[in-house]
Formats: structure tokens, sequence, C-alpha cells
């Protein structure tokens, strides 16, 4: 009976989930879709995921969303990547980027549907496109992409991940 006792106990302590992976605030990530690996900002702040793209074009494939575009990175090669829709994200601005007493402007931006290779774990994230040549890292990974990932992040780190290996 106390061995019984014992084994019911046991199943009822809460499941632990698996430690999170510690990575950089900045990492290196496999676009594999798109053949390029990019240096990325991992922000807690942020809730998505942002790709630096630039000549953002929608149109219709087959009755379906689609976008085209070229990434606005430093080493882009100016090749055009056409990519299904997933759906249109509505990106609520910054107070702070605004005159004082305006509300935040609101921007509407296409979200595809990417593999991410980080470290040695590759995910499939939502990615919403926009023009971040005038930031240092091309490709942002958002609060959702990090939970995705398993991830947490120590700020005082980079690029702990090493080359992605997926």
């Amino acid at each position: 009976m106390k061995s019984l006792l014992a084994l019911l106990s046991l199943l009822a302590l809460p499941v632990m989930a698996a430690e999170p992976t510690l990575y950089g605030r900045y990492e290196k990530i496999k676009l594999p879709e798109l053949g390029q690996t990019l240096e990325a900002k991992m922000d807690t702040g942020a809730w998505t995921a942002s790709l630096s793209a630039k000549d953002i074009e929608l149109f219709t494939r087959d009755g379906e969303e689609w976008v085209r575009f070229r990434l606005a990175t430093k080493d882009s090669d100016g090749k055009v990547y056409e990519h299904q829709v997933s759906r249109i994200s509505k990106i609520k601005g910054r107070v702070d980027d605004e005159e004082e007493g305006d509300a935040p402007e609101s921007s509407k931006r296409p979200v595809v549907d990417l593999e991410m290779c980080l470290g040695g774990v590759k995910r499939t994230m939502e990615v919403n496109l926009v023009d971040r040549s005038h930031f240092n890292y091309p490709l942002l990974i958002g609060s959702k992409a990090l939970r995705q990932f398993k991830a947490a992040v120590n700020p005082a780190k980079k690029f702990t991940a090493g080359s992605p290996d997926c």
C-alpha cells in the first residue's frame, strides 16, 4: 500500500517543462528556403519575427495571395523571392516614434511562413516582411518565435549557437 501511495504522489507532482536553450542577444539563423544565413537580433520585446525586405509586392497566383520581394541586406544579390502569404499583419507604431500628441500609426505587412535553423534546431515561423535596412540586423526574432525555439536570451552573450547546422 505504501508503494502505491508513493507512486500516486509522484504522479501528482507537476510535470517539469524542458529547460530552455540559452542563446545570445544576437545569433546566426539559416533560412533554407531563401538560401541565406543572416545575423538576427533576439528581441523579447517584439512579438513577431521580421525579415528585412524591399520591393514588396502582393499578387495573386491560382486564387491565392502571394508576395514578391528582394532582401534588404548588405550582401543582397538582388534576387527576387516569391512566397505564399499566410496572412497580413497589422503592426502598431511605437508611441516614441510619433510627434507629441499624435496617435501611433499602424502598418500592414505581409506575413510568410519560413523555415529557420538556429543552432541545430529547425522550426517553421511566421515572419513579417518590412524594410529593416536602417537597422544593424536584417532579421528580428520576437518572443513568439523564441517560444517555438524553446529559447531564453542572455543579453550579455552573442552568437552562442554558432553556425546553424540543420
